[in-house]
């Protein structure tokens, strides 16, 4: 019973880290440019965020680290009136900085443009991206 529960204490421990980190509804209006031209756009600002990358000596799953980061920058950069965000570093020690910018109606470089202008938050399924992968809308993101 006793190494049951030592067992258990840090699996719980792990899965609460995310526990709280959501994107707001203004955050859904932020787009993520991983490599457009942001030239047309309006900088406001940078916006540094930051999660939890390690639990003790247990390092966290990086790509979940890196998911809370992106979803913590469009929450942040939608509070400065951003419609676009774009990594400006690589993620270190939890942090990663983001810069904010307000793109409008101008469109990102064409391999980011999206593929319904109508919706512009749902991409045409099976439309391959020039990279060769294919990309699904994920609900509720």
């Amino acid at each position: 019973m006793r190494k049951t529960l030592l067992l258990l204490v840090p699996i719980a421990l792990l899965g609460a880290c995310t526990y709280g980190i959501t994107l707001d509804d203004a955050g859904k209006g932020v787009r993520t440019a991983w490599s457009g031209d942001l030239s047309s756009c309006r900088e406001l600002g940078k916006v540094t965020v930051s999660v939890m990358d390690h639990v003790g000596p247990v390092n966290r799953n990086d790509i979940k680290v890196r998911d809370e980061l992106e979803v913590m920058a469009r929450n942040e950069a939608a509070k400065m009136h951003a419609d676009t965000i774009k990594p400006l570093g690589e993620p270190t020690d939890g942090s990663q900085p983001w810069g904010a910018y307000q793109c409008g109606n101008a469109q990102l470089a064409p391999a980011n443009r999206q593929a319904n202008p109508a919706n512009p938050n749902q991409q045409q399924p099976n439309q391959a991206t020039p990279g060769g992968f294919e990309t699904y809308p994920v609900k509720g993101n």
